[in-house]
């Protein structure tokens, strides 16, 4: 295996691990936006359909991946002590509890998947429609959590290229697949909606098959190594797990944090409401370009415990990454003010009090991702130094003790404007800084053993 030297890594390591988490991350979000597109020529009802699986299958998936991502840390952690064990057992420990996971989860949905259908839809036909999208979305689902570990071994290890070549993949089969079945194209059954899942479903096989195929070429160490894998590998994946759950409850916090949230920004007037539903999204996916680099950070900053790095060399590396991350955000920044002026164009037909809310949101936003990203790799560092319940608590803090009561008190109570209300992201951020950034600066997290 090629491990890092004794050498801080450069900021064009950090780059060259980031850019295709990134770009992963934005092709993630554009094959759903593409099935979405594809769906939409069916109907309203097929569309509503697709949100209510969504609804139904997101949390399980959104948990798989929290539980990949403290994997990835593992793995990375076990990368730097250059032990072939320990990397494997990480890996294996990663793929039990998923596994676990997704078939606890997926025998909660066959058991009561159909009765959630039936309370959401609108209608018998919209039910039926989710209803088989759903049963074999589950298929997707299980190939989607074993990738997601495989993914966070290659991440881990440094080697973001290969998930990144996965969805090069793996996405032209699923589109291209899903509007062949959609529409019945060129002798192929027409399946409609049924088709799209059928599309996600070989997409996603294709990935975790090249996956774990790039597994066995890349790693020869697991059958030398599996005897001594299997007689700690118990309580290894028990460790596993308790370092795990704290990143898997912070996800949770997040999402639960941002539906309650939704549900309150829907009594704002139509036109605010309205613009924070379309910004939502873009914030999520040109946040990604500054994401991925404290999400390298974290990965080169575990690997550098596992190889018991000193304090100055930590503080070398990081003051370095820090300096990137704020490069980062202000490329983001610039994105997000190109989003704000090309909206004229992207929704067309929107209000001018629509359209007057976006702009009122641009000076928040250009100020926003540089204490965001600065949180963001405090915590990726705690957690790549096993201190995960720290950064947890530090997001329940935000969600459950400022986001939420601030913003059901500034729309309910108050009636302010959505300006104020979406400055509250701002304001979370500035919440988190200093709880962050004195965990860091204690360099409590310098000390751990690997």
């Amino acid at each position: 295996m090629e491990l890092l030297n004794k050498q801080t890594p450069t900021n064009v390591d950090i780059f060259n691990m980031a850019w295709p988490m990134a770009l992963r991350a934005v092709m993630m979000f554009s094959i759903v936006i593409i099935d979405l597109y594809l769906v939409s020529s069916l109907g309203d009802e097929a569309v509503a359909s697709i949100g209510i699986a969504t609804v139904i299958t997101g949390a399980l998936m959104g948990i798989t991946f929290a539980f990949a991502n403290a994997t990835q840390i593992k793995v990375a952690q076990a990368f730097g002590t250059e032990n072939t064990t320990a990397l494997n057992t990480a890996f294996l420990c990663g793929l039990i509890i998923n596994g676990v996971i997704v078939f606890v989860g997926v025998a909660l949905i066959v058991l009561f998947g159909e009765r959630a259908v039936l309370a959401m839809a609108h209608s018998e036909s919209i039910a039926e429609g989710a209803a088989g999208y759903l049963r074999i979305f589950i298929l997707v689902m299980v190939a989607e959590a074993l990738s997601a570990v495989l993914t966070s071994f290659f991440n881990g290890c440094g080697r973001t290229r290969l998930a990144f070549y996965s969805f090069l993949i793996s996405a032209p089969v699923n589109v291209g697949l899903s509007v062949l079945l959609i529409f019945g194209l060129y002798g192929f059954p027409e399946l409609g909606l049924l088709g799209a899942a059928w599309g996600s479903f070989l997409g996603a096989m294709l990935r975790l098959l090249y996956l774990a195929a790039m597994y066995c070429i890349w790693n020869r160490f697991l059958i030398r190594d599996w005897q001594a894998i299997k007689a700690g590998l118990g309580k290894a994946t028990l460790s596993h797990f308790n370092f795990s759950w704290p990143i898997a409850a912070t996800f949770v916090s997040m999402t639960l944090t941002n539906q309650v949230c939704m549900a309150i920004y829907a009594n704002l007037p139509l036109a605010q409401f309205a613009a924070m539903t379309l910004i939502m999204p873009w914030i999520r996916i040109a946040g990604q370009l500054s994401y991925t680099w404290t999400q390298a950070t974290g990965i080169l900053v575990a690997q550098m415990l596992g190889k018991s790095f000193n304090s100055t060399l930590l503080d070398e590396f990081l003051s370095r990454a820090w300096r990137g991350a704020f490069k980062a955000a202000l490329v983001v920044a610039i994105i997000y003010a190109l989003i704000i002026y090309s909206t004229e164009w992207i929704y067309a037909d929107l209000s001018k009090d629509t359209r007057a809310a976006l702009f009122s949101f641009l000076p928040i936003m250009l100020i926003l991702p540089f204490p965001r990203v600065s949180n963001a790799i405090c915590g990726n560092v705690l957690r790549a130094a096993g201190d995960s319940k720290s950064s947890m608590n530090i997001h329940l803090i935000a969600n459950w003790l400022f986001i939420v009561p601030f913003t059901a008190f500034s729309i309910l109570v108050l009636d302010v404007s959505v300006t104020w209300v979406f400055a509250l992201f701002l304001a979370e951020e500035l919440v988190k800084f200093p709880l962050f950034h004195r965990r860091i600066w204690k360099k409590e997290w310098q000390q751990i053993q690997v």
